[in-house]
């Protein structure tokens, strides 16, 4: 995630993700993801909600994923800059699946991920190509750009890279994309007449996720610095349970899911690695079980595991539930449209 990769490798790495975004993910389209989903859709007379599902469930993955990616791209390496992008993602994909849970309509934000964002990302990744590699980010922008020094411009400005630049272009649409979001949630609910401010305890499950996600990885500093790619899969499989159960609520109309199974070995995580600091700046704390070594490690590994079995049983009970109840199948068709048929049903 620091080193020089190949220059066309991000480029086959985008084509790859939105390859499996059209063909695998809208094997059961509904109108309105992708052009090729809506031809499909309109061609065959087939729409479900595993199509919905599919998009939220599988994109929901494919943000963290993308994450290391661009990380790699840019030569951010395994450290918190890493960390606030895949908290900006995320954020990002749950705070619209929020919103469609409460106003039953998916909105994008003024600057969204599946359009504007994919489309920036891959002139990055052709870019970043061209110029020979993701050490082009790691220079300051004014000085790339041949800007003399002023008295003007604070040397804390003039230093800053490409990279800190676009992530601070990154958290302002992502400020901004997140109140616009609240606020269409707290209207659309006054309008219906129902209470609008325990729509925003929504958000109470993603917040909290990530105030132990920092608080692990400060304790942890071996993790962070070097076990990185693991915790990022983790992080986005704790995610893309949270986005994962809120559009089958959506769908089935059930009530919000405010719990989260998967914040619970992260807890417990850093309920251990608080122990032994608060015993030597406080002189009060517990002894640490998992050490700062090899056996953190193997626990990151666990919860990874973890992840990946809660995860995965989610998604196999979501999908075989609703292929029984419609009587449909997953990837293939089982009852093909025929336009008799449909006529009789309306007469």
């Amino acid at each position: 995630m620091d080193g020089a990769e190949p220059d066309y490798a991000d480029g086959l790495l985008v084509c790859g993700y939105q390859c499996t975004d059209a063909a695998v993910v809208h094997a059961e389209p509904r109108p309105g993801l992708s052009e090729l989903g809506v031809l499909f859709a309109r061609r065959t007379r087939q729409s479900g909600p595993l199509g919905e599902l599919f998009d939220h469930g599988v994109d929901a993955v494919n943000t963290s994923l993308e994450v290391l990616v661009f990380a790699a791209s840019q030569n951010l390496g395994m450290g918190w800059k890493t960390v606030m992008v895949l908290f900006g993602s995320l954020l990002t994909f749950y705070v619209q699946t929020w919103d469609e849970y409460h106003t039953k309509t998916l909105t994008l934000g003024l600057v969204s991920g599946p359009v504007e964002g994919l489309v920036m990302l891959c002139l990055v990744y052709a870019f970043t190509g061209y110029v020979g590699g993701g050490s082009f980010w790691q220079q300051s922008t004014f000085a790339a750009l041949h800007v003399p020094k002023s008295a003007l411009i604070p040397d804390i400005i003039y230093n800053l890279h490409w990279d800190e630049w676009y992530m601070i272009q990154g958290g302002l649409v992502l400020t901004y994309n997140t109140i616009s979001s609240a606020q269409n949630v707290v209207r659309i609910r006054r309008e219906r007449g129902q209470k609008s401010r325990v729509a925003l305890l929504g958000l109470i499950p993603f917040f909290l996720t990530w105030t132990l996600i920092p608080a692990y990885l400060y304790l942890q500093p071996v993790i962070l610095n070097e076990h990185l790619v693991p915790f990022v899969f983790f992080a986005g499989l704790v995610n893309a349970y949270s986005v994962g159960q809120m559009i089958t609520a959506h769908l089935v109309q059930l009530d919000f899911p405010y719990y989260n199974v998967l914040i619970l070995p992260l807890a417990y995580g850093v309920f251990d690695s608080l122990g032994p600091v608060l015993q030597q700046h406080v002189g009060v704390g517990w002894p640490s079980a998992l050490g700062d070594g090899v056996y953190q490690v193997a626990y990151l590994f666990c919860m990874l595991g973890c992840a990946i079995g809660v995860y995965g049983s989610f998604v196999v009970d979501v999908i075989v539930t609703i292929c029984d109840y419609l009587d449909i199948w997953c990837l293939t068709i089982k009852h093909p449209y025929n336009e008799g048929d449909e006529l009789k049903k309306q007469s």
